[in-house]
């Protein structure tokens, strides 16, 4: 049977993040949350991704509309923010205090978290990079969240799986990313009850 099969709706999963996770310039079905649920169904998952992606958003963008871009019923989140923030330069102290405000409301709903880290990039610097780096790991000990270290891990830099820009991925990226944080996806919604 399915995981998820014996609850009375699918397991609600909400993809929360910035154009990475939206599908910046990509048709509906092959943006991140489309190809994750295609992939998780066809492991035998009973699940739905729901698509909270906002290009251009912030972590403080985030917080802001945190509590209606993940409705009630909600049983898991991927977290994937901070790249915008941190490509403005955005002190690293600023962005922790944001995604920690966002985890703490989510675990006080009782909702799953997988957090999408991301990775500075060597244009701000050492002592910049090692701090914004550092926020994901602590923020992961600190809710005791599983982490997936980089949400760009085997696309970023290679331009045959990005747009023209160089920082977006194409269909063929997404394909890898999901690819790359599938398991503990799965991991994480065997971990959630089965609703009676």
């Amino acid at each position: 049977m399915p995981v998820g099969a014996d609850a009375a709706a699918p397991i609600k999963v909400v993809a929360f993040g910035d154009s990475l996770t939206a599908g910046y310039l990509l048709p509906a079905d092959e943006a991140f949350p489309a190809v994750l649920q295609k992939a998780l169904r066809k492991d035998g998952f009973d699940v739905s991704v729901i698509n909270a992606g906002v290009s251009g958003d912030t972590a403080t963008g985030g917080l802001a509309r945190l509590d209606w871009s993940i409705p009630a019923g909600t049983q898991a989140v991927i977290l994937e923010l901070g790249a915008n923030d941190m490509l403005r330069g955005v002190e690293p102290a600023v962005i922790r205090a944001t995604l920690d405000k966002i985890l703490a409301r989510l675990s006080a709903r009782h909702i799953k978290v997988l957090i999408a880290g991301m990775q500075a990039t060597p244009s701000l610097g050492k002592e910049y990079g090692e701090a914004f780096d550092k926020i994901y790991r602590d923020l992961a000990d600190k809710y005791h969240a599983p982490l997936y270290p980089f949400f760009l891990a085997g696309v970023a830099t290679h331009k045959e799986l990005t747009l023209p820009d160089g920082m977006h991925p194409n269909a063929a990226g997404v394909a890898i990313m999901v690819h790359g944080i599938l398991p503990q996806v799965e991991t994480m919604l065997r971990s959630i009850p089965a609703k009676t």
